[in-house]
This record gives structure tokens, sequence and C-alpha cells, in this order.
């Protein structure tokens, strides 16, 4: 997993940076709470873990959403 330290205001580019697939841009910082802001081509699925869990869920023979997310062992980056 690569854990990436951004500030507000502050940018990920995901895929080519000549043509990228999506941005994911940091919002706002307020506490304990992050807005992302999520800029990905209309035919690109986007959903939170807990939607895409249900989804693939309802979908026969479906186990689970690749991937498990985990805090890491020195906490949230600051």
């Amino acid at each position: 997993m690569l854990v990436i330290t951004r500030r507000e205001g502050e940018e990920i580019v995901i895929g080519n940076p000549a043509s990228p697939l999506g941005i994911v841009r940091v919002a706002q910082i307020r506490g304990d709470r992050v807005r992302l802001a999520l800029e990905f081509p209309r035919e690109i699925d986007v959903h939170r873990r807990e939607v895409a869990e249900q989804i693939v869920s309802n979908e026969p023979g479906a186990s689970n959403v690749a991937g498990v997310i985990r805090p890491t062992a020195d906490g949230p980056p600051g």
C-alpha cells in the first residue's frame, strides 16, 4: 500500500500525468475529518467502501471487494 501525505488543497494524480485517469484533491481538513474531491470520468465508478461491499455482496458468487485498507502502525499521517 502506498501512503501519501498531502495538505489541504494538494492533489494526487492517478495514472499517466500527461493524461490522468483521475485526480484526488484534499478539499478540507477539520479535526479528524478529511473531505476529498474526486475528479474521474463519469464512466469510472467511484464508491465508498461500504457501498462497494454492498454492490459486490449482491452479485452472484461474489466474495468481497479486493484490497483491505488498514491504519499505519504509527497512526494517521500528520
